[in-house]
């Protein structure tokens, strides 16, 4: 498992038995591993720990695994995610479609197949890691600087306000990809607040003017993508 002595693993497991067993092989490989044994607690941690890699079983007490992730979701899309279950159970596989997991895992799991999935999730965090730290350029010598969340045109910062970084940032993580409106609503405004795409539609109308002509592309009835040279 190359690099994971780099990160850090929540595992949420109510069977006590299970939870040591699989902690102790996970402590092998990682950095830190944390412990919980429900999903109230598991949140707890994960707001004080901030683990890289949570491995979450569906069926645990106070908030299940499916309704833990999706909180953690409403402001982390980038923490990897494996969920446990101990059947196949088709509503909660289509419930947590849209949770952005890495593997989702039938018990009981081999440790053959856990390490293949927590390789899967470093190799995920490796290749974001290495990418998030790049300049990105834009056309007519822009260009972006991940780390600081700056836009520069010929190494002179460009003012943005603070919804504009926010949005730019998120484009520069895919770019030349399409990023849809969901994604841009969930990331920049988790409260709920009226007509979303019309807040989108203004704040990317800013940004336009201050970027080359043609970086940012509206993808009908999808979201926006970044082209980058």
């Amino acid at each position: 498992m190359n690099n994971a002595q780099d990160y850090r693993v929540l595992y949420v497991e109510d069977e006590l038995e299970i939870r040591t067993r699989y902690s102790l092989y996970l402590k092998r490989f990682f950095k830190d591993v944390y412990e919980a044994d429900d999903g109230v607690k598991a949140y707890e941690i994960y707001k004080q720990k901030r683990p890289d890699i949570l491995v979450i079983d569906i069926n645990i007490p106070n908030l299940n695994g499916i309704e833990l992730l999706r909180k953690i979701r409403k402001n982390d899309h980038n923490t990897k995610a494996i969920m446990l279950t101990a059947h196949s159970d088709k509503n909660s596989l289509l419930e947590s479609m849209d949770l952005r997991l890495t593997k989702y895992l039938i018990k009981p799991v081999s440790r053959e197949t856990l390490k293949s999935a927590l390789d899967s999730a470093t190799a995920e965090l490796i290749k974001f890691n290495i990418f998030s730290k790049k300049i990105l350029s834009l056309k007519d010598s822009y260009h972006w600087d991940n780390d600081s969340k700056e836009l520069f045109c010929n190494n002179l910062p460009i003012a943005l306000t603070k919804n504009e970084k926010e949005l730019f940032h998120l484009l520069c993580l895919k770019p030349n990809s399409t990023v849809s409106y969901e994604n841009i609503t969930y990331e920049l405004w988790p409260e709920d607040i009226n007509d979303k795409y019309s807040a989108i539609k203004t704040l990317v109308k800013g940004l336009r003017k201050k970027l080359p002509e043609d970086t940012l592309e509206n993808i009908r009835s999808t979201g926006y993508k970044l082209k980058t040279v």
